[in-house]
Protein backbone atom coordinates (compact mmCIF):
# COMPACT_ATOMS: atom_id res chain seq x y z
CA UNK A 1 0.00 0.00 0.00
CA UNK A 2 1.32 3.30 -0.79
CA UNK A 3 0.00 6.68 0.89
CA UNK A 4 -1.79 8.00 -2.17
CA UNK A 5 -3.89 5.19 -1.74
CA UNK A 6 -5.09 6.37 1.65
CA UNK A 7 -6.57 9.09 -0.06
CA UNK A 8 -4.34 11.99 1.35
CA UNK A 9 -4.24 15.61 0.04
CA UNK A 10 -1.93 16.36 -2.97
CA UNK A 11 -0.18 18.47 -0.33
CA UNK A 12 0.05 15.81 2.06
CA UNK A 13 1.31 13.25 -0.46
CA UNK A 14 4.03 15.79 -1.82
CA UNK A 15 5.45 16.40 2.35
CA UNK A 16 5.38 12.63 2.51
CA UNK A 17 8.00 12.13 -0.97
CA UNK A 18 9.95 15.07 0.46
CA UNK A 19 10.00 13.76 4.25
CA UNK A 20 11.52 10.28 2.32
CA UNK A 21 8.30 8.13 3.76
CA UNK A 22 8.09 5.41 1.02
CA UNK A 23 5.27 3.26 2.47
CA UNK A 24 3.17 3.63 4.85
CA UNK A 25 4.27 1.59 8.76
CA UNK A 26 1.59 -0.36 10.09
CA UNK A 27 -0.01 1.73 12.57
CA UNK A 28 -0.63 3.67 9.92
CA UNK A 29 -1.96 1.19 7.62
CA UNK A 30 -4.33 0.42 10.17
CA UNK A 31 -4.83 4.22 11.68
CA UNK A 32 -5.82 6.56 9.08
CA UNK A 33 -8.29 4.93 7.27
CA UNK A 34 -10.55 5.03 9.78
CA UNK A 35 -9.32 8.44 11.06
CA UNK A 36 -10.22 9.98 7.12
CA UNK A 37 -14.04 8.73 8.39
CA UNK A 38 -14.44 11.04 11.25
CA UNK A 39 -13.76 8.00 13.96
CA UNK A 40 -12.17 7.58 17.08
CA UNK A 41 -9.70 5.54 17.94
CA UNK A 42 -7.81 3.80 20.35
CA UNK A 43 -4.52 2.70 18.85
CA UNK A 44 -1.18 1.23 20.47
CA UNK A 45 1.99 0.95 18.34
CA UNK A 46 5.94 0.51 20.05
CA UNK A 47 7.69 3.74 20.21
CA UNK A 48 9.40 4.40 16.83
CA UNK A 49 6.33 3.10 14.43
CA UNK A 50 5.16 6.23 13.26
CA UNK A 51 2.41 6.67 14.85
CA UNK A 52 2.76 10.76 15.26
CA UNK A 53 2.41 11.01 11.55
CA UNK A 54 -0.80 8.52 11.69
CA UNK A 55 -2.55 10.87 13.65
CA UNK A 56 -1.14 14.01 12.00
CA UNK A 57 -1.81 13.03 8.20
CA UNK A 58 -5.73 12.97 8.87
CA UNK A 59 -5.93 15.58 11.10
CA UNK A 60 -3.86 17.93 8.74
CA UNK A 61 -6.32 16.08 5.53
CA UNK A 62 -9.34 17.54 7.67
CA UNK A 63 -8.02 20.98 8.25
CA UNK A 64 -7.09 21.76 5.12
CA UNK A 65 -10.41 23.05 3.50
CA UNK A 66 -10.57 24.93 6.78
CA UNK A 67 -10.80 28.55 7.47
CA UNK A 68 -7.86 29.68 9.23
CA UNK A 69 -7.83 31.29 12.70
CA UNK A 70 -9.82 29.22 14.76
CA UNK A 71 -7.54 26.45 16.68
CA UNK A 72 -9.49 23.18 15.72
CA UNK A 73 -6.92 20.35 17.21
CA UNK A 74 -5.32 19.84 20.40
CA UNK A 75 -2.56 16.88 20.85
CA UNK A 76 -1.80 17.18 24.60
CA UNK A 77 1.55 15.21 25.26
CA UNK A 78 3.38 13.82 28.67
CA UNK A 79 6.67 15.84 28.42
CA UNK A 80 8.11 18.97 26.89
CA UNK A 81 10.83 16.78 24.63
CA UNK A 82 7.49 14.90 23.11
CA UNK A 83 5.76 17.72 22.40
CA UNK A 84 7.99 19.94 20.50
CA UNK A 85 9.18 16.28 18.92
CA UNK A 86 5.19 16.16 17.62
CA UNK A 87 5.60 19.94 16.47
CA UNK A 88 8.43 19.66 14.63
CA UNK A 89 6.61 16.35 12.68
CA UNK A 90 4.22 18.48 12.33
CA UNK A 91 5.87 21.56 10.49
CA UNK A 92 7.66 18.85 8.50
CA UNK A 93 4.51 17.28 7.10
CA UNK A 94 2.16 21.09 7.17
CA UNK A 95 5.33 22.83 5.87
CA UNK A 96 3.51 23.38 2.12
CA UNK A 97 0.44 23.69 2.75
CA UNK A 98 -0.41 27.20 4.95
CA UNK A 99 -1.52 25.16 8.39
CA UNK A 100 0.21 26.13 11.40
CA UNK A 101 0.80 24.72 14.75
CA UNK A 102 2.16 25.93 17.96
CA UNK A 103 3.85 24.62 21.07
CA UNK A 104 2.70 25.20 24.59
CA UNK A 105 4.73 23.80 27.29
CA UNK A 106 6.63 24.74 30.57
CA UNK A 107 9.80 26.33 30.64
CA UNK A 108 9.33 29.06 28.39
CA UNK A 109 7.49 32.40 28.36
CA UNK A 110 3.93 32.31 27.77
CA UNK A 111 3.43 35.04 25.77
CA UNK A 112 4.78 33.88 22.47
CA UNK A 113 2.15 31.19 23.44
CA UNK A 114 -0.80 33.41 24.10
CA UNK A 115 -0.39 34.91 20.80
CA UNK A 116 -0.83 31.63 19.50
CA UNK A 117 -4.08 30.85 21.14
CA UNK A 118 -4.95 34.78 20.34
CA UNK A 119 -4.35 33.97 16.22
CA UNK A 120 -6.00 30.86 16.32
CA UNK A 121 -3.13 28.16 14.85
CA UNK A 122 -4.57 25.44 13.31
CA UNK A 123 -2.92 22.64 15.87
CA UNK A 124 -1.95 23.20 19.18
CA UNK A 125 0.42 20.52 21.02
CA UNK A 126 0.74 21.00 24.79
CA UNK A 127 1.96 19.53 28.30
CA UNK A 128 -1.44 18.93 30.53
CA UNK A 129 0.25 21.28 33.25
CA UNK A 130 0.83 24.88 31.29
CA UNK A 131 -2.61 24.38 29.15
CA UNK A 132 -4.24 24.49 32.01
CA UNK A 133 -2.68 27.57 32.74
CA UNK A 134 -3.64 29.05 30.11
CA UNK A 135 -7.64 28.18 30.42
CA UNK A 136 -7.33 30.35 33.59
CA UNK A 137 -7.60 33.20 30.93
CA UNK A 138 -10.60 34.56 28.45
CA UNK A 139 -7.82 34.14 25.46
CA UNK A 140 -7.49 30.03 25.71
CA UNK A 141 -11.15 29.45 25.01
CA UNK A 142 -10.90 26.32 22.39
CA UNK A 143 -14.89 26.89 21.33
CA UNK A 144 -14.00 25.29 17.79
CA UNK A 145 -11.86 22.44 18.34
CA UNK A 146 -12.32 19.51 16.09
CA UNK A 147 -10.11 16.66 17.34
CA UNK A 148 -8.36 16.19 20.51
CA UNK A 149 -5.29 13.86 20.54
CA UNK A 150 -3.99 12.45 23.56
CA UNK A 151 -0.26 10.97 22.82
CA UNK A 152 1.29 8.77 24.87
CA UNK A 153 -2.10 7.77 26.52
CA UNK A 154 -0.75 5.10 29.17
CA UNK A 155 0.98 7.81 30.85
CA UNK A 156 -1.07 11.09 29.91
CA UNK A 157 -3.97 8.49 31.79
CA UNK A 158 -1.95 6.89 34.22
CA UNK A 159 -2.98 8.22 38.23
CA UNK A 160 -0.41 10.96 38.02
CA UNK A 161 -1.71 12.41 34.87
CA UNK A 162 -5.30 11.95 35.32
CA UNK A 163 -6.48 14.73 37.31
CA UNK A 164 -4.96 16.74 35.22
CA UNK A 165 -6.42 15.14 31.91
CA UNK A 166 -9.93 15.35 33.54
CA UNK A 167 -9.39 19.36 34.28
CA UNK A 168 -8.61 19.85 30.40
CA UNK A 169 -10.71 18.11 29.38
CA UNK A 170 -13.46 20.21 31.29
CA UNK A 171 -12.14 22.86 29.12
CA UNK A 172 -13.24 20.99 25.75
CA UNK A 173 -16.63 21.06 23.66
CA UNK A 174 -17.87 17.63 24.12
CA UNK A 175 -18.65 17.69 20.60
CA UNK A 176 -15.55 15.90 18.74
CA UNK A 177 -12.87 13.57 17.68
CA UNK A 178 -10.75 11.88 20.29
CA UNK A 179 -7.77 9.76 19.58
CA UNK A 180 -5.84 7.79 22.07
CA UNK A 181 -2.15 6.66 20.75
CA UNK A 182 0.39 5.29 23.10
CA UNK A 183 2.99 2.50 22.91
CA UNK A 184 0.94 0.37 25.42
CA UNK A 185 -2.13 0.36 26.87
CA UNK A 186 -2.95 -1.45 29.86
CA UNK A 187 -5.99 -3.77 30.02
CA UNK A 188 -7.22 -0.44 33.01
CA UNK A 189 -5.81 1.84 30.98
CA UNK A 190 -8.05 0.51 27.52
CA UNK A 191 -10.98 0.93 30.06
CA UNK A 192 -10.45 4.16 31.49
CA UNK A 193 -9.88 5.28 27.53
CA UNK A 194 -13.41 3.54 26.68
CA UNK A 195 -15.22 6.36 28.70
CA UNK A 196 -13.52 9.35 26.48
CA UNK A 197 -14.19 7.43 23.08
CA UNK A 198 -17.41 7.75 21.38
CA UNK A 199 -17.79 4.26 19.68
CA UNK A 200 -14.13 3.73 18.71
CA UNK A 201 -12.10 1.70 16.37
CA UNK A 202 -9.55 -0.40 18.28
CA UNK A 203 -6.34 -0.64 17.02
CA UNK A 204 -3.40 -2.99 17.55
CA UNK A 205 -4.31 -3.50 21.12
CA UNK A 206 -2.38 -6.10 22.95
CA UNK A 207 -2.21 -7.26 26.82
CA UNK A 208 1.70 -7.71 25.85
CA UNK A 209 3.57 -5.12 24.51
CA UNK A 210 6.90 -5.95 22.70
CA UNK A 211 10.04 -3.92 21.82
CA UNK A 212 10.56 -3.18 18.39
CA UNK A 213 12.00 -5.93 16.47
CA UNK A 214 15.45 -4.36 15.45
CA UNK A 215 16.49 -4.36 18.79
CA UNK A 216 19.84 -6.37 19.83
CA UNK A 217 19.51 -7.12 23.89
CA UNK A 218 21.94 -7.77 25.99
CA UNK A 219 22.34 -8.10 30.36
CA UNK A 220 25.36 -6.83 32.30
CA UNK A 221 25.17 -8.41 35.42
CA UNK A 222 27.71 -6.15 37.02
CA UNK A 223 27.63 -4.04 40.77
CA UNK A 224 26.09 -0.70 41.65
CA UNK A 225 29.32 0.51 42.39
CA UNK A 226 30.60 -0.68 38.86
CA UNK A 227 28.30 0.60 36.66
CA UNK A 228 29.63 3.64 35.38
CA UNK A 229 33.25 2.04 35.25
CA UNK A 230 31.63 -0.73 33.13
CA UNK A 231 30.29 2.20 30.78
CA UNK A 232 33.42 3.75 30.25
CA UNK A 233 35.29 0.40 29.73
CA UNK A 234 32.59 -0.17 26.75
CA UNK A 235 32.59 3.37 25.44
CA UNK A 236 36.47 3.43 25.00
CA UNK A 237 35.91 -0.50 23.77
CA UNK A 238 34.31 1.30 20.32
CA UNK A 239 30.69 1.28 21.66
CA UNK A 240 28.75 3.02 18.81
CA UNK A 241 28.82 6.83 18.23
CA UNK A 242 25.57 7.99 19.76
CA UNK A 243 24.51 6.57 23.07
CA UNK A 244 21.48 7.42 24.93
CA UNK A 245 22.21 6.36 29.11
CA UNK A 246 18.85 6.31 30.80
CA UNK A 247 19.32 6.41 35.11
CA UNK A 248 16.83 6.01 37.43
CA UNK A 249 17.10 9.64 39.51
CA UNK A 250 18.36 13.06 38.98
CA UNK A 251 21.53 13.06 41.65
CA UNK A 252 22.54 9.38 39.45
CA UNK A 253 22.24 11.55 35.87
CA UNK A 254 24.67 14.33 37.21
CA UNK A 255 26.78 11.92 38.74
CA UNK A 256 26.90 9.51 35.82
CA UNK A 257 27.77 12.88 33.52
CA UNK A 258 30.11 14.21 35.86
CA UNK A 259 32.02 10.78 36.11
CA UNK A 260 32.14 10.50 32.33
CA UNK A 261 33.07 14.11 31.37
CA UNK A 262 36.13 13.45 34.00
CA UNK A 263 37.07 10.63 31.90
CA UNK A 264 37.52 12.33 28.64
CA UNK A 265 34.19 11.20 27.26
CA UNK A 266 32.38 14.47 25.68
CA UNK A 267 28.37 13.95 27.21
CA UNK A 268 25.15 15.94 27.93
CA UNK A 269 22.12 15.44 30.51
CA UNK A 270 18.39 15.94 30.54
CA UNK A 271 16.33 15.50 33.63
CA UNK A 272 13.49 17.45 35.45
CA UNK A 273 16.04 19.95 37.18
CA UNK A 274 17.46 20.90 33.93
CA UNK A 275 16.18 24.27 32.39
CA UNK A 276 13.86 24.38 29.30
CA UNK A 277 16.92 26.21 27.82
CA UNK A 278 19.50 23.66 29.49
CA UNK A 279 17.60 20.57 27.93
CA UNK A 280 17.07 21.96 24.31
CA UNK A 281 21.03 23.15 24.41
CA UNK A 282 21.63 19.07 25.55
CA UNK A 283 19.36 17.82 22.74
CA UNK A 284 20.68 19.64 20.23
CA UNK A 285 23.93 18.49 20.96
CA UNK A 286 23.53 15.03 21.27
CA UNK A 287 21.66 15.67 17.60
CA UNK A 288 24.49 17.04 15.91
CA UNK A 289 26.72 15.03 17.34
CA UNK A 290 28.99 17.51 19.53
CA UNK A 291 28.45 14.83 22.43
CA UNK A 292 28.67 11.29 22.29
CA UNK A 293 26.51 10.41 24.96
CA UNK A 294 23.30 11.72 26.44
CA UNK A 295 22.66 10.80 30.16
CA UNK A 296 18.62 11.30 31.05
CA UNK A 297 16.05 10.06 33.39
CA UNK A 298 12.69 8.65 32.33
CA UNK A 299 11.49 12.13 31.62
CA UNK A 300 12.84 11.59 28.09
CA UNK A 301 12.06 8.81 27.21
CA UNK A 302 9.14 9.45 24.86
CA UNK A 303 10.80 12.68 23.22
CA UNK A 304 14.21 11.94 21.76
CA UNK A 305 14.25 11.17 18.04
CA UNK A 306 17.47 11.06 16.72
CA UNK A 307 18.75 9.31 13.42
CA UNK A 308 21.55 6.64 13.32
CA UNK A 309 21.32 5.87 17.26
CA UNK A 310 23.17 2.68 17.59
CA UNK A 311 22.66 1.99 21.58
CA UNK A 312 20.89 2.13 24.65
CA UNK A 313 21.88 1.74 27.65
CA UNK A 314 19.33 1.15 31.08
CA UNK A 315 21.98 2.26 33.83
CA UNK A 316 19.05 0.95 36.42
CA UNK A 317 16.75 -1.51 35.61
CA UNK A 318 13.49 -0.05 34.44
CA UNK A 319 10.73 -0.32 37.71
CA UNK A 320 8.18 -1.27 35.02
CA UNK A 321 8.37 -3.27 32.19
CA UNK A 322 6.44 -0.76 29.69
CA UNK A 323 9.64 1.28 30.64
CA UNK A 324 12.20 -1.32 29.42
CA UNK A 325 9.96 -1.11 26.17
CA UNK A 326 10.30 2.52 25.28
CA UNK A 327 13.55 3.02 25.89
CA UNK A 328 15.00 0.56 24.39
CA UNK A 329 12.73 1.43 21.30
CA UNK A 330 14.95 4.92 20.78
CA UNK A 331 17.17 3.08 18.38
CA UNK A 332 14.79 1.11 16.24
CA UNK A 333 12.97 3.90 15.51
CA UNK A 334 10.84 3.35 11.90
CA UNK A 335 12.02 -0.19 11.38
CA UNK A 336 15.60 0.65 11.99
CA UNK A 337 18.50 -1.39 14.21
CA UNK A 338 20.30 -0.73 17.28
CA UNK A 339 21.46 -1.85 20.70
CA UNK A 340 20.00 -2.19 24.29
CA UNK A 341 22.43 -2.61 27.13
CA UNK A 342 21.07 -3.08 30.47
CA UNK A 343 23.21 -3.03 33.67
CA UNK A 344 21.93 -5.33 36.70
CA UNK A 345 22.87 -5.47 39.97
CA UNK A 346 22.19 -8.44 42.63
CA UNK A 347 19.88 -6.51 44.41
CA UNK A 348 17.69 -5.51 40.58
CA UNK A 349 17.60 -9.38 39.62
CA UNK A 350 13.69 -9.11 40.01
CA UNK A 351 13.28 -6.60 38.43
CA UNK A 352 14.31 -8.28 35.15
CA UNK A 353 13.16 -11.70 35.64
CA UNK A 354 9.54 -9.03 35.36
CA UNK A 355 10.37 -7.51 32.33
CA UNK A 356 11.48 -11.11 30.79
CA UNK A 357 8.20 -12.09 31.88
CA UNK A 358 6.49 -9.71 30.33
CA UNK A 359 8.68 -10.41 27.44
CA UNK A 360 8.21 -14.06 27.49
CA UNK A 361 11.87 -14.65 26.74
CA UNK A 362 15.10 -14.52 28.25
CA UNK A 363 17.37 -12.14 27.77
CA UNK A 364 20.92 -13.07 27.11
CA UNK A 365 23.43 -12.35 29.85
CA UNK A 366 27.26 -10.76 29.02
CA UNK A 367 30.31 -10.10 30.57
CA UNK A 368 33.38 -7.56 29.65
CA UNK A 369 36.56 -9.87 28.99
CA UNK A 370 39.67 -7.84 30.76
CA UNK A 371 37.27 -5.96 33.02
CA UNK A 372 37.56 -6.01 36.77
CA UNK A 373 34.10 -7.10 38.62
CA UNK A 374 36.18 -7.50 42.12
CA UNK A 375 38.17 -3.87 42.01
CA UNK A 376 36.33 -1.23 44.50
CA UNK A 377 36.37 2.40 42.85
CA UNK A 378 36.61 5.10 45.13
CA UNK A 379 33.02 6.81 44.75
CA UNK A 380 29.79 5.45 44.16
CA UNK A 381 27.14 7.14 42.17
CA UNK A 382 24.83 5.92 44.39
CA UNK A 383 24.06 3.52 47.41
CA UNK A 384 22.28 0.32 46.22
CA UNK A 385 18.89 -0.12 46.90
CA UNK A 386 19.39 -2.92 50.03
CA UNK A 387 22.03 -0.15 51.57
CA UNK A 388 19.73 2.43 51.62
CA UNK A 389 16.77 0.67 53.57
CA UNK A 390 19.05 -0.33 55.91
CA UNK A 391 20.69 2.94 56.75
CA UNK A 392 17.17 4.26 56.77
CA UNK A 393 15.60 1.24 59.40
CA UNK A 394 19.00 2.37 60.97
CA UNK A 395 18.12 6.01 61.47
CA UNK A 396 14.85 5.15 62.63
CA UNK A 397 15.88 2.81 65.19
CA UNK A 398 18.34 5.77 66.64
CA UNK A 399 15.55 8.64 65.93
CA UNK A 400 13.10 6.43 68.28
CA UNK A 401 16.11 5.48 70.75
CA UNK A 402 16.63 9.43 70.94
CA UNK A 403 12.84 10.12 71.25
CA UNK A 404 12.47 7.74 74.40
CA UNK A 405 15.84 9.22 76.14
CA UNK A 406 14.69 12.94 75.67
CA UNK A 407 10.99 11.71 77.22
CA UNK A 408 12.67 9.72 79.88
CA UNK A 409 14.64 13.20 80.90
CA UNK A 410 12.24 15.82 80.60
CA UNK A 411 10.17 12.85 82.66
CA UNK A 412 13.17 13.06 85.39
CA UNK A 413 13.73 16.88 85.46
CA UNK A 414 10.00 17.46 86.33
CA UNK A 415 10.45 15.25 89.04
CA UNK A 416 13.40 16.48 90.42
CA UNK A 417 11.83 20.19 89.93
CA UNK A 418 8.35 19.56 92.35
CA UNK A 419 9.16 16.53 93.94
CA UNK A 420 5.95 17.62 95.71
CA UNK A 421 3.95 17.33 92.76
CA UNK A 422 2.63 20.98 93.67
CA UNK A 423 2.10 22.18 89.99
CA UNK A 424 1.11 25.49 90.03
CA UNK A 425 2.65 28.09 92.31
CA UNK A 426 1.14 30.98 94.44
CA UNK A 427 3.99 33.23 93.76
CA UNK A 428 3.96 32.97 90.24
CA UNK A 429 1.72 36.00 88.77
CA UNK A 430 1.49 34.23 85.89
CA UNK A 431 -0.42 31.10 86.93
CA UNK A 432 1.69 28.76 85.92
CA UNK A 433 4.15 26.18 87.05
CA UNK A 434 7.02 27.53 88.78
CA UNK A 435 10.26 27.64 87.11
CA UNK A 436 12.89 25.91 88.19
CA UNK A 437 16.84 25.26 87.87
CA UNK A 438 17.21 21.91 85.15
CA UNK A 439 17.28 18.88 86.47
CA UNK A 440 20.94 17.53 87.55
CA UNK A 441 22.36 15.81 84.36
CA UNK A 442 22.46 12.07 84.47
CA UNK A 443 25.99 10.19 84.62
CA UNK A 444 28.63 9.32 87.36
CA UNK A 445 28.70 12.48 89.03
CA UNK A 446 25.01 12.92 89.62
CA UNK A 447 25.46 13.05 93.34
CA UNK A 448 27.35 16.40 92.86
CA UNK A 449 24.74 17.48 90.52
CA UNK A 450 21.79 16.97 92.51
CA UNK A 451 23.63 18.97 95.85
CA UNK A 452 24.91 21.75 93.41
CA UNK A 453 20.73 21.75 92.31
CA UNK A 454 20.05 21.93 96.00
CA UNK A 455 21.99 24.93 96.82
CA UNK A 456 20.94 26.57 93.87
CA UNK A 457 16.94 26.30 94.96
CA UNK A 458 17.98 27.18 98.09
CA UNK A 459 19.62 30.13 97.37
CA UNK A 460 16.68 31.54 95.31
CA UNK A 461 15.86 34.92 96.63
CA UNK A 462 11.62 33.99 96.44
CA UNK A 463 12.56 31.33 99.36
CA UNK A 464 12.98 31.44 102.78
CA UNK A 465 14.77 29.40 104.74
CA UNK A 466 12.78 26.59 105.09
CA UNK A 467 12.40 26.28 101.59
CA UNK A 468 8.86 27.64 101.57
CA UNK A 469 8.16 30.54 99.34
CA UNK A 470 8.39 33.96 101.73
CA UNK A 471 5.90 36.43 101.72
CA UNK A 472 6.06 39.76 100.13
CA UNK A 473 4.07 42.87 101.54
CA UNK A 474 1.40 43.69 99.69
CA UNK A 475 0.58 39.82 100.11
CA UNK A 476 0.21 38.94 96.53
CA UNK A 477 3.40 36.86 96.52
CA UNK A 478 4.75 39.14 94.01
CA UNK A 479 8.67 37.86 93.07
CA UNK A 480 10.44 41.65 93.55
CA UNK A 481 13.65 39.96 93.05
CA UNK A 482 16.40 42.24 93.85
CA UNK A 483 14.62 44.98 94.90
CA UNK A 484 14.37 46.46 98.17
CA UNK A 485 11.36 46.13 99.97
CA UNK A 486 10.58 49.34 102.04
CA UNK A 487 8.79 49.25 105.42
CA UNK A 488 5.23 49.47 106.07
Amino acid sequence: MSFAELGLHTELLQATQRLGFEHPTPIQRAAIPPLMQGRDVLATAVTGSGKTAAFLLPILHHLLPKRRGTTRALVVAPTRELAAQIAEHLRDLAGQTGLTGAAVTGGVAMEPQVQAFRRGVDVLIATPGRLLDHFQYPYARLTGLEYLVLDEADRMLDMGFLPDIRRVLRHLPTKRRTLLFSATLPAPIVELAGDLLENPVTLNVERKSAPAAGITHAVYPVPHELKSHLLLQLLRQGAPRSVLAFTRTKHRANRLADFLERNGIACARIHGNRSQAQRTEALAGFKKGRVRILVATDIAARGIDVEALGLVVNFAVPQVPEDYIHRVGRPARVEATGDAYTFVSPDEEGGLRAIERHMGTRLPRHTVAGFDYAKRPAERLEVPLTERIAAIRARKVKERARATANAERRATQRSLADPAGRGTARGNPAGGAERRPAKPAPGPNRADAVLAWVRRTAGRPDHGPGGGRSRRPGGDGSALRGKPVSPR
